[in-house]
């Protein structure tokens, strides 16, 4: 992983840890790293990341994908939409600081819910894309 993306996932965990309109959909604070242990529904956890070489000129432009996931089983799929709809607010084009890095945008780029095999548990994964630079 490189020295942006990890600024870039502490930047995301950040901003979902203070909006407070996740914190209604979920019921608290309730944003990971990693995937909890146990049954602590519902959460968001930050997950996997692909980075790719953007740079168009003699600086190491990155683009990376993130992906979010929200999992649910309280109230069906409506509780699985709200979430994801909750990360999209507090996350779209938002002006995230990233220490060491300036991020040239962040943008949301496609939403997949589905019904885990246990027939009970949504699972909402939340992509975005964005593009950083090294600070100058």
């Amino acid at each position: 992983m490189t020295s942006a993306n990890s600024a870039l996932r502490a930047a995301v965990h950040d901003a979902l840890a203070a909006d407070s309109g996740l914190h209604v959909a979920l019921g608290g604070a309730r944003v990971y790293d990693e995937p909890p242990r146990g049954d602590l529904l519902p959460y968001v956890s930050i997950g996997e990341a692909r980075i790719t070489d953007a740079s168009v000129d003699d600086g190491p432009t990155q683009e990376h994908q993130i992906t979010l996931h929200a999992r649910s089983h309280k109230g069906g799929q409506s509780e699985a939409h709200m979430i994801a709809g909750a990360v999209l607010q507090a996350l779209d084009d938002a002006p995230l600081v990233l220490a060491g890095y300036r991020l040239v945008n962040f943008r949301f780029a496609v939403a997949d819910i589905r019904r885990e095999s246990d027939g009970r548990t949504y699972h909402a994964q939340v992509r975005f894309r964005a593009v950083t630079e090294p600070a100058t």
